[in-house]
C-alpha cells in the first residue's frame, strides 16, 4: 500500500488543494497495520499496569527524548502534522510552541500542562478507552509534552462520572512515581515534573479550555474572554496549555518513531492515525484506531459489520459528535474521514465520534434530543446562548410533533445564525449546527411532519397555536402541549 508520494520531502502537487484527492493521486487510505497502531490495548488484550505498558513499548528511551530538549520535541511534533484530537484540529506542535516565546525563561515560576479528559460530547467514547486500557501512554505523554513546553506540572481534568477510570489512572501515576519516572529527576533526566488528577463536576461546558481552567481554580466553570490566551495567562495566572487526552497520548510514539512516520498516514494537513468511536445503527459498535482520510463507508463496513439493514438502509451519519451537522446518505457514500473532506461537505471531524442512523430513525427526534442537551448544558453567561438554546429547544419540541408552520423552519434557521458565532465559547455553535444540518439535509421530512399535524390540528398562527387555543387564568387551554424529551 502506498503510504506517501513525496519528492524531496515535499508533497508533489500542482494547483490541487489539500482537500482534493487529485493532490495525491493513486493514494489509498485505510487498512492500518497492527504494527502501526499506537493504542495496542484498545480491546483489553493486555493489562494496564506498568509492566504491561512497558511490554507494549511505553516508557522506552523516555530519558533520551527528554534530554533532546524542548526545541527537538516541538520540531518533531510540527513535522508530524498532528492536529488537536479534541475537536478543534489546531496544529499541536504550533500550539505547544506558544509556551516558549523568546525570553520565556525570564518569567520565573510554575508553568502548566492541563489535559482535558472531561469528554462530555454525546457520542464520544475514545478518551475514556485510553484511560481504561492505556493509562501509561497518557502519563508518559504528559511528561514528554510537558518537557516540550517547559512545564513544571500537569493537571489531568477528568470527568467526575469516570470513577473507575480515575482509579486506574491514579494507579498508573502512582506506579510511575514509584519507578522514578515522574517527580524529582524524572526518568533520571534531571527534569522535575509532577502529574495531578482533578475530578470535574460533570458540566459539559468545562470541556472548553478556559472554563476547565476556571473549574480547576475552584470557580464556576464558565469560559473566559480571550485574549489573554492560556499560553500567556492560564491556570493560576501562569502560562498554560490545554490539550486533549488523545493528543497527549500519541506524543511519545511520535517522538520515538519520528514525526515523518506519523505524517506518512492520511492526506496532507490531515496526518496520522485516529481513534474513531462508532455508535448507533451499526452491527458492531466499537472504538477503533485507523488511518486518517479512510472512507467512511470502509470504516463502517470493515470495523463495524456495516449498517443495520444494509448500506442502502442508511439515513445519515453524524461524523464528529452531536455538535456537527448530520450528513445524508448520498454524502456518506464517498466522503473521507478527515478535517478537510468533512468541512468541504458542510460537516466536521470533531472528536471522530461517528453516530450512525438508519432509516428507522426519527431524525427530527434525534436533533430535538440534542437541542435539549445543549439547553441544559449552557452556562448562561452569554445572552445569545442562554436565550437562544432555550428557544431552539422549545421550537424543536414543536417540530418533533409537527406543531409548527413551514415558515417557522426558516425562522429557526435564522435563530441558529443569531446564536452561532456570537458567544464566548463554541457551545452556541454546537447548539446551532445540528439544527442547521437537519434543515439542510432533511427539510422535506420536517415539512411532511408539519403537514401531518396540520391535517388534524389546523394552526391559527406561528408558535404552535391551534384554532381555539387560548389562555384562561394564566394557563394555556385547548392547545396541544409540545412533546418533550
Amino acid at each position: 500500500m502506498l503510504r506517501s508520494l513525496r519528492q524531496g520531502g515535499a508533497w508533489k502537487r500542482g494547483l490541487a488543494t489539500s482537500a482534493d484527492p487529485a493532490a495525491v493521486p493513486n493514494r489509498v487510505h485505510g487498512g492500518l497495520k497492527d504494527s502501526d497502531r499506537i493504542f495496542q490495548n484498545v480491546y483489553s488484550k493486555y493489562g494496564h499496569d506498568l509492566k504491561s505498558a512497558q511490554k507494549m513499548g511505553d516508557w522506552y528511551k523516555t530519558k533520551e527524548i527528554i534530554l533532546k530538549g524542548d526545541k527537538w520535541i516541538i520540531d518533531q511534533m510540527k513535522a508530524s502534522g498532528l492536529r488537536g484530537r479534541g475537536g478543534a484540529g489546531f496544529p499541536s506542535g504550533l500550539k505547544w510552541s506558544f509556551m516558549n516565546p523568546p525570553g520565556w525563561e525570564k518569567n520565573a515560576g510554575p508553568r502548566y500542562l492541563v489535559v482535558n479528559a472531561d469528554e462530555g460530547e454525546p457520542g464520544t467514547c475514545k478518551d475514556r478507552e485510553i484511560i481504561r486500557k492505556d493509562p501509561h501512554k497518557l502519563v508518559e505523554g504528559c511528561l514528554l509534552a510537558g518537557r516540550g513546553m517547559n512545564a513544571t506540572a500537569a493537571y489531568i481534568y477528568i470527568r467526575g462520572e469516570f470513577y473507575n477510570e480515575t482509579v486506574i489512572l491514579q494507579n498508573a501515576i502512582n506506579e510511575a512515581y514509584k519507578a522514578g519516572l515522574l517527580g524529582k529527576n524524572a526518568c533520571g533526566s534531571g527534569y522535575d515534573f509532577d502529574v495531578y488528577i482533578h475530578r470535574g463536576m460533570g458540566a459539559y461546558v468545562c470541556g472548553e479550555e478556559t472554563a476547565l481552567i476556571e473549574s480547576i481554580e475552584g470557580k464556576a466553570g464558565k469560559p473566559r474572554l480571550k485574549p489573554p490566551f492560556p499560553a500567556g495567562i492560564g491556570l493560576f495566572g501562569r502560562p498554560t496549555t490545554v490539550a486533549n487526552v488523545e493528543t497527549v497520548s500519541v506524543a511519545p510514539t511520535i517522538l520515538r518513531r519520528g514525526g515523518d512516520w506519523f505524517a506518512s498516514f492520511g492526506r496532507e494537513r490531515n496526518s496520522g492515525t485516529k481513534l474513531f468511536c462508532i455508535s448507533g445503527h451499526v452491527n458492531e459498535p466499537c472504538t477503533v484506531e485507523e488511518e486518517m482520510s479512510i472512507p467512511l463507508k470502509e470504516l463502517l463496513e470493515k470495523h463495524c459489520g456495516g449498517v443495520k439493514g444494509g448500506w442502502d438502509n442508511l439515513l445519515g451519519v453524524i461524523p464528529g459528535g452531536c455538535s456537527v451537522p448530520v450528513m445524508p446518505k448520498d454524502v456518506c457514500d464517498n466522503v473521507l474521514m478527515d478535517y478537510d473532506a468533512l468541512r468541504d461537505v458542510g460537516s466536521g471531524l470533531g472528536t471522530a465520534a461517528v453516530i450512525v442512523m438508519n432509516k428507522q430513525t426519527d431524525i427530527i427526534r434525534a436533533i430535538q434530543r440534542f437541542s435539549a442537551f445543549y439547553k441544559h448544558e449552557s452556562c448562561g453567561q452569554c445572552t445569545p446562548c442562554r436565550e437562544g438554546t432555550t428557544w431552539l429547544a422549545k421550537m424543536m419540541d414543536r417540530f418533533y410533533k409537527g406543531q409548527a408552520t413551514e415558515k417557522e423552519i426558516d425562522m429557526v434557521f435564522e435563530l441558529t445564525k443569531e446564536v452561532e458565532g456570537h458567544t464566548i465559547c463554541a457551545l452556541g455553535d454546537a447548539a446551532a449546527w445540528p439544527i442547521q444540518g437537519l434543515i439542510k439535509s432533511f427539510r422535506p421530512v420536517m415539512v411532511d411532519r408539519i403537514n401531518e399535524f396540520n391535517a388534524t390540528h389546523p394552526l391559527e398562527t406561528h408558535g404552535g397555536w391551534v384554532a381555539g387555543g387560548k389562555v384562561k387564568d394564566g394557563v394555556v387551554v385547548d392547545n396541544p402541549i409540545p412533546a418533550h424529551h
